[in-house]
């Protein structure tokens, strides 16, 4: 380990844990906040091409971009959780290895999803939820959005195996340089050169593929694991790893773009204003905790390596500052949110249908939103230090397992009414999973071996 990589580790190990947090996720914050800034531009200048088709055109991709999220996310946090332990251990040859794995992996995993998606493009559209009127809108944008699959997986993966590495500030050079691209590319493409929503599914693409630039150059940089081809392990071993470390994420990434796909689909007899409205409701949310999960972000690489160290009160005490932090972060934004909500929709798309139907939502969503606080950071840490079920299991419960029964259910009950309460209810039954599962793990900490027992 040279000298770089054995100060990293001292400061992992040392730092306390709250100011060490609060350092390491500010970056984070940052990437997530510009991200969630740069998803929402697409929803922002489409909505101003005065159509509600055009606007449920960009909702109904969002799902595709959520799967093609999961799958970056499955190798970025399957390879990540492993690095970072491993980094801990003072194992680098083996952290090198899975970093080149993943990264390569993501990468042919993004070609494939590219192909079977232009082969299949006007089902696929359809399975997403798209309407007939919308679907002229959906395919232009799609056919687009699928040509960056390739660098947008392996993206992810090199973002958050920097971040993992104790680099955030790396990846978020990379995020915040692609994000800023893509919102001065949004209105030249959509409006000066006429190109629609086509326009703005270029501007993310290219974006993006900038970000791509960027976060591998990082790689070469600041002690962090260079990808290397030669590294590449075609090996069981390698990939059960990234499956453990991974399969949460991409059972939660992944059942968003489902429960993504039932909400329009459930939304579509109610018409493109509500298509319209949901898909606006979740990129606010999203906008929303995205400072939280930056947060938690930067908890992740302090867990790994304390773990892996067997320093499990740091990891301990991470936690609980992560969770009082966010919760009341969560509280104050949500109360916010309830408040302006009105404002809030039509700053995206100012049709009184739209308007009516997202306040609603909204404001459900608001009034459970501090939830996500336990919820997601108990996901995190689970998922940091390999408990793979427990895990998976919050990962499918909130937009899995809850949400989409919830959805047919409820709509079918209460109609627009029980689409609109369905993601507060999900997460009320979440929670009273998490807390349970979370208390567990905590309390078998004190029974493994600390350093001084070996």
């Amino acid at each position: 380990m040279d000298e770089k990589q054995e100060e990293k580790f001292q400061q992992m190990t040392k730092t306390p844990v709250g100011r060490l947090i609060c350092r390491l996720a500010f970056p984070c914050i940052i990437s997530m906040l510009v991200t969630a800034f740069y998803n929402m531009a697409d929803t922002f200048f489409v909505g101003m091409l005065q159509s509600n088709s055009a606007t449920g055109a960009v909702g109904v991709v969002f799902s595709l971009m959520a799967i093609i999220q999961a799958v970056g996310f499955f190798f970025g946090h399957g390879s990540g959780n492993f690095i970072s332990r491993e980094l801990g251990k003072h194992h680098l040859d083996e952290a090198s290895n899975m970093a080149a794995t993943g990264f390569f992996s993501a990468l042919a995993a993004g070609f494939l999803i590219c192909l079977l998606g232009q082969l299949f493009l006007e089902p696929l559209a359809y399975l997403l939820g798209s309407t007939d009127t919308i679907l002229p809108y959906a395919t232009a944008y799609l056919r687009v959005i699928l040509l960056g699959a390739p660098w947008m997986t392996s993206s992810l993966v090199l973002n958050n195996q920097l971040r993992f590495q104790g680099s955030a500030a790396y990846a978020m050079v990379g995020i915040t340089s692609g994000a800023i691209l893509n919102i001065g590319l949004d209105p030249l493409l959509i409006f000066t050169f006429d190109m629609g929503v086509a326009g703005a599914a270029w501007a993310t693409i290219i974006s993006q593929f900038l970000s791509f630039c960027l976060l591998l150059a990082g790689c070469a940089r600041g002690g962090n694991l260079r990808i290397h081809v030669s590294r590449v392990q075609f090996k069981w071993s390698y990939y059960a790893m990234i499956v453990r470390g991974g399969l949460p994420s991409l059972a939660r990434q992944g059942l968003a773009s489902v429960a993504t796909i039932c909400l329009n689909q459930a939304a579509g007899p109610f018409g493109d204003a509500a298509i319209a409205a949901m898909g606006v409701v979740q990129r606010i949310m999203m906008f929303g905790a995205s400072a939280m999960i930056g947060f938690g972000q930067g908890f992740q690489p302090v867990c790994g390596f304390n773990y892996g160290a067997r320093l499990y009160d740091r990891v301990k005490q991470g936690f609980w500052f992560c969770v009082k932090s966010s919760t009341a972060f969560l509280c104050a934004i949500g109360a916010l949110g309830f408040v302006f909500a009105p404002q809030l929709i039509a700053v995206f798309r100012d049709d009184p249908e739209v308007i009516a139907c997202g306040v609603a939502a909204l404001r459900f969503q608001c009034v459970t939103f501090c939830f996500q606080g336990w919820i997601v950071m108990s996901n995190m840490m689970l998922q940091t230090i390999g408990r793979t079920a427990p895990a998976t299991f919050l990962a499918m419960a909130r937009q899995g397992i809850f949400f989409v029964p919830l959805v047919w259910i409820l709509s079918a009950l209460f109609g627009m009414v029980g689409i609109q309460v369905t993601q507060a209810v999900s997460d009320c039954l979440t929670l009273l999973c998490a807390v349970p599962i979370q208390l567990k793990v905590l309390r078998e900490f004190s029974s493994l071996p600390s350093p001084s027992d070996a």
